[in-house]
């Protein structure tokens, strides 16, 4: 209850219930006057509206003639027009032009209000509108030359990819019914590629493939989906074979993607001026990337010997024995991957992740490269087999390689398996026995891919006896005795597969120094842990897998076309190898 015995200040005049009255209709919100919480445009034509101006657009109404006062308006009668009329409950009992001058600044507001949020709405669907036009993509900017930040990160693209070691790949090779597709990896730090081959186009070339500069070697598979998938990291060990040069279309993008690489980056001017220009900008991987055109750096492919990506081993300088079967075809020249210039899509660190050109002749090329997808690459045993870090001997293992020839004629022999992928087309395999008691070796001999080409090889140290042998060429160990058929001798170690079984029963007379050997990785064979030993001899590079109990488990040997042909021994017991009756002397003539 309001107390009343209040003495009033003489600067405060007395107030009845009307005046308390007025005052609580004209609260904080209407004692802010017009205006109060707009924003600055509402404000601005709440302002004029006071003022007697009239909102823009709104054409001034002269006032009627002879009219006296201020201008008369009339208000329209609609819903709003009424609310305006009803009385303030709060305003009973208040003095009737006190209710009047409330009401009428009260409408005025309102009006003021309504025309500072119509105004606002139109402002806002201007602004709205100018936004939508500003969204559209901006014109392209014009090809221009590279400049000098360009050209040096397009001189270290290759530099670039040595350095991140692998990548993964899809590529494009042609159109049409024509196409081939290939997803992979590529392991530029080994020079080694490994792929799926598919697509309409493939063919008897739909399969997998690994490859080096210098090799290729592919595991077909025409019953494949035409859909290419990735590879599996671990590849088959079999069935991988060198094709024969007809059928290796494959190359020129596989030398293409060898190319991509170098241990140092171009020297200056490498790039002659005007041979690239800047295209555009993208995205690729998520990031920025630029799009240059410019031929490819450093003109050629780097066909370096680098046929053996397991290990660290330098190539060998023997010339290797002479091969009898069909030689492999030499590397051509240096060639340029790229016909022309080509574009190229590199990101501000100089990866490469995308490129479009065409191959010599004219064949459409689309790489994308899938930087981070990079596992580590096994090659085939055809190539040397998994990685691995190549090192001295230790103590053990030189004692194991010491006792070597006691331990095999202790065996006495073994059961043995060939496969020697020696030439392009030809991939031998054998079976039969190795004995090192009597010094013989005794194989049926034959491959795959030519039925009448099934031969009996027996070996001996005076040399080597061969006969055809009709029929299947993997038919399985030979015939037990010898048949009695026109054998024919020649010199030992004639071709790659004679020179194998050779160093198998050398393997057996003498020990190799340990001064020319070296360990080059751990594996398994035949279910056993085996310590990989390199040894280079006169007949080449020879490598033994020994176990732990110092037993031979297989023998490779290095073909003068770069492959490892292998020779798989189980050890036990052998049955005689009798030797092949000589072919009978020619009559007399008289």
């Amino acid at each position: 209850m309001e107390n009343s015995s209040r003495p009033t200040s003489p600067a405060e005049p007395a107030t009845g219930p009307a005046d308390r009255t007025a005052r609580r209709t004209s609260g904080p919100a209407h004692s802010a006057g017009p205006g109060a919480g707009l924003g600055p445009v509402a404000k601005a034509v709440a302002g004029a509206a006071r003022a007697g101006v009239p909102p823009a657009g709104q054409a001034v109404v002269p006032p009627t003639a002879g009219a006296a006062g201020p201008v008369a308006t009339r208000r329209a009668d609609t819903p709003a027009a009424r609310a305006d009329a009803t009385p303030d409950p709060g305003m009973a009992g208040a003095d009737p032009a006190d209710i009047d001058a409330a009401d009428r600044a009260c409408g005025g507001r309102r009006r003021a209000v309504r025309i500072a949020l119509g105004v606002d709405a139109v402002a806002s669907a201007a602004g709205l509108t100018a936004g939508l036009l500003t969204w559209a993509p901006t014109e392209p900017e014009p090809s221009r030359p590279l400049t000098g930040a360009e050209a040096q990160r397009f001189a270290a693209v290759r530099v670039t990819n040595q350095r991140d070691v692998r990548s993964g790949l899809r590529l494009t090779l042609g159109d049409a019914s024509a196409r081939l597709d290939l997803v992979g990896w590529i392991d530029w730090s080994r020079s080694l590629a490994y792929v799926d081959v598919g697509g309409p186009g493939a063919g008897p070339d739909r399969g997998l493939v690994q490859a080096t500069p210098r090799l290729l070697l592919a595991r077909p598979d025409p019953a494949a989906v035409p859909a290419p998938a990735p590879p599996p990291l671990v590849p088959p060990a079999d069935g991988w074979r060198v094709p024969a040069p007809s059928a290796r279309a494959l190359r020129p993008a596989l030398d293409l993607l060898f190319a991509l690489a170098a241990p140092r980056p171009e020297p200056p001017g490498s790039l002659p001026e005007g041979d690239g220009r800047w295209l555009g900008r993208a995205e690729a991987g998520g990031q920025p990337v630029d799009i240059l055109q410019a031929p490819l750096p450093g003109g050629g492919a780097d066909r370096r010997d680098t046929d053996n990506p397991g290990t660290a081993t330098p190539a060998p300088t023997w010339p290797g024995p002479v091969a009898s079967l069909p030689a492999a075809a030499a590397p051509s020249g240096v060639t340029r991957p790229l016909d022309g210039p080509a574009r190229w899509w590199i990101d501000r660190d100089a990866r490469l992740h995308r490129l479009e050109g065409r191959l010599p002749g004219g064949v459409p090329v689309i790489l994308e490269l899938q930087r981070t997808n990079r596992p580590t690459l096994w090659p085939v045993p055809a190539l040397g087999g998994r990685p691995g870090l190549p090192r001295a001997l230790t103590g053990p293992e030189e004692d194991r390689l010491a006792r070597l020839p006691a331990r095999l004629r202790a065996d006495g022999g073994a059961a043995v398996t060939l496969t020697a992928p020696v030439a392009p087309g030809a991939t031998p395999h054998g079976t039969g026995w190795v004995s090192w008691t009597a010094r013989a070796a005794y194989l049926a001999v034959g491959d795959p891919a030519a039925p009448d080409g099934r031969t009996l090889r027996r070996y001996d140290p005076g040399g080597l006896w061969v006969t055809p042998s009709p029929g299947d060429p993997v038919a399985g160990p030979p015939p037990l005795p010898p048949p009695r058929a026109a054998w024919q001798w020649r010199p030992p170690a004639t071709d790659d597969v004679d020179a194998l079984l050779a160093a198998a029963l050398r393997a057996g007379e003498a020990a190799a120094s340990p001064a020319s050997a070296s360990r080059v990785r751990g594996d398994r064979a035949a279910g056993r842990t085996v310590d990989v030993v390199e040894v280079n001899t006169r007949q080449g590079r020879v490598r033994y897998w020994i176990d732990r109990d110092g037993v031979l488990r297989r023998l490779e040997l290095r073909t003068r076309l770069g492959t490892y042909a292998q020779l798989d021994l189980d050890p036990g017991r052998t049955p005689a190898l009798p030797p092949v009756a000589p072919p009978a002397p020619p009559p007399p003539t008289r």
